[in-house]
């Protein structure tokens, strides 16, 4: 934990030397020291420290300063550190200045030099002031923090970045939270710069984009000198995870690579109940931590966010194609999962990332409260986003096409949904259209049956209508179903085009597609079940027979 700070500032070198030496001898334990004679590298410094999110406990300073007496100065610093204890340092003759100061800064002390013995005239006062400053401190935030507006989708894009990614930050709204005005303020931004993210090194980002976050925070670190991987996985859901885990275990030189986040939809799930070994359930986010965390120890490298744009096999070995670089492996397994289907609904595309969310988006989830939140879907997910929202939102509405939830649910949500009270139920119903100005304010819902059409007050809107497989990247002679799911194994067979593409004298392996070497998991294969459980099945069942290839091909 870091310490909170005695700062003080004398021009007299002697005088700050004596002063800081005193200090430490009986505050080091407790109280880091800081002090400087200059008057600008004192408030750079102040800055510095409150982009940081250090905190300054006590100001001790000289009052005759030749570019700034010590009224002056308190007068700046309360501006940085306005709860801070004020100790003003002045000769016998400066009485004045002292009474002044109280007048003006609300000064705490005046100190009359010199101070010995210190540990009569100095340690007793420091003491109770310090005292009285931790009875009423609250303790900053120490990390990134986010300033933004609440329905901006620019803010809402960087939190969730944050959030999947499973990095701590600190969100503040600029139009109720007054540290995120101050810290503008106090550098010098405007409000058409936001978002701005602080970093914890006191610098900070006007409007980044999710790739140059992830440089700032070290997600997206330099490759170690591999000229050639073992197996290079495409995708952080459970499936590739898991793989990871398994590939880095056995062995394999690993990478794992994924676009946005970890965790993949699961990972914003706020409740998996159904998964072995955790009888009260487990979060998405906490599953994710745990596998990443696992991998990482294992050896698995990590890339994020990093698009793979095409895979392409050249002298019997694949090269994945990244926006800034190609990267050389014997083998891939594409667990790429799938995106929430898009509502074409008029009006959605106005307000998503302002009101209206596609999936958990659990970041949001407090700005919800006693608010009036529609979800829309009636599969498991959409069940679990409705549990967790009825923490904080007044009302949860769940609206479906059908007439109830027993085709599309679990039992033991259905259960749950019944015994909430704030949850309801809209059978039979679909969305006509959203409205608002800047963020979502109403929905007009419309009876499949009797066509009636009702137009509601909405705060926030949770959109889980199916996905469809991320496939669209791929241009390798990988087959594909319909929908665009990746076929594996024996079912490539009924294809007319697979005699043409296979040129194997054996069959393709459970989990591998029509291009030899390139194996795929989880719900982005054709037949999938869409179960946490199964995705981790298959991402370990792919490492089994990416040795079995590699066996081959040695």
């Amino acid at each position: 934990m870091d310490l909170p700070i005695i700062f003080c500032i004398d021009d007299d070198t002697q005088v700050l030397r004596a002063l800081m030496r005193d200090l430490k001898s009986h505050f080091r334990n407790t109280y880091k020291i800081l002090g400087t004679n200059l008057v600008p590298e004192a408030l750079d410094s102040l800055l510095e420290l409150k982009n940081k999110g250090e905190t300054v406990a006590l100001f001790v300073s000289d009052q005759r300063m030749p570019e700034l007496d010590g009224i002056g100065f308190l007068q700046n610093a309360m501006k940085f550190y306005p709860q801070a204890k004020r100790v003003l340092l002045t000769a016998y003759a400066d009485k004045d200045a002292a009474i002044k100061a109280i007048n003006i800064v609300q000064l705490d002390y005046y100190l009359v030099k010199p101070w010995d013995p210190p540990e009569e005239k100095l340690y007793p006062v420091i003491e109770d002031l310090l005292e009285d400053w931790l009875v009423d401190h609250q303790p900053d935030f120490k990390g990134i923090k986010v300033i933004g507006y609440q329905y901006s989708q620019k803010s809402h894009e960087l939190k969730d970045f944050l959030a999947g990614n499973l990095v701590p930050y600190q969100w503040l709204d600029i139009q109720t939270d007054p540290e995120g005005e101050k810290l503008l303020e106090l550098n010098n931004l405007a409000r058409t710069d936001l978002p701005v993210i602080f970093l914890q090194d006191g610098t900070y980002l006007i409007a980044p984009g999710i790739v140059e976050v992830a440089a700032k925070i070290g997600l997206n670190p330099e490759l170690k000198n591999h000229d050639m991987y073992d197996v290079v996985i495409i995708g952080a859901g459970p499936a590739g995870l898991a793989a990871g885990v398994y590939g880095a275990s056995e062995g394999l030189k690993t990478l794992l690579i994924e676009r946005r986040a970890p965790g993949g939809q699961a990972g914003t799930s706020s409740r998996i109940e159904n998964y072995l070994g955790f009888p009260t359930g487990l979060s998405g986010a906490e599953l994710t931590r745990r596998a990443m965390t696992q991998a990482a120890r294992l050896g698995t490298e990590f890339l994020s966010p990093q698009s793979v744009q095409a895979i392409v096999q050249k002298d019997g070995y694949k090269k994945v194609m990244l926006d800034d670089r190609e990267i050389n492996t014997r083998s891939v397994v594409i667990t790429t999962g799938v995106d929430y289907r898009k509502l074409e609904t008029k009006g959605i595309g106005d307000f998503t990332g302002a009101g209206i969310y596609y999936g958990a988006a659990m970041t949001e989830a407090l700005a919800c409260k006693d608010k009036e939140v529609y979800v829309v879907g009636g599969g498991n997910s959409a069940g679990q986003a409705a549990m967790y929202l009825s923490k904080f939102a007044r009302n949860v509405f769940i609206i479906i096409r059908k007439d109830d939830l027993s085709s599309t649910m679990s039992a033991y949500l259905i259960d749950q949904i019944k015994a909430t009270g704030n949850i309801h139920l809209l059978p039979k119903t679909e969305i006509a259209e959203a409205f608002g100005s800047d963020k979502l304010e109403k929905l007009q819902l419309i009876n499949i049956e009797s066509k009636q059409v009702e137009t509601r007050a909405a705060d926030a809107l949770y959109i889980f209508i199916g996905a469809k497989p991320f496939t669209d990247w791929l241009s390798l002679h990988i087959i594909k179903d319909e929908k665009g799911f990746i076929e594996t194994g024996r079912e490539l067979k009924t294809y007319a085009d697979f005699a043409k593409i296979w040129k194997q004298k054996r069959d393709p392996y459970l989990l591998e597609t029509s291009c030899p070497g390139v194996f795929a998991a989880g719900d982005v294969r054709a037949g999938a079940m869409n179960r946490v459980a199964s995705a981790v099945g298959e991402g370990s069942m792919a490492i089994s027979f990416v040795h079995k290839y590699l066996a081959e091909v040695k």
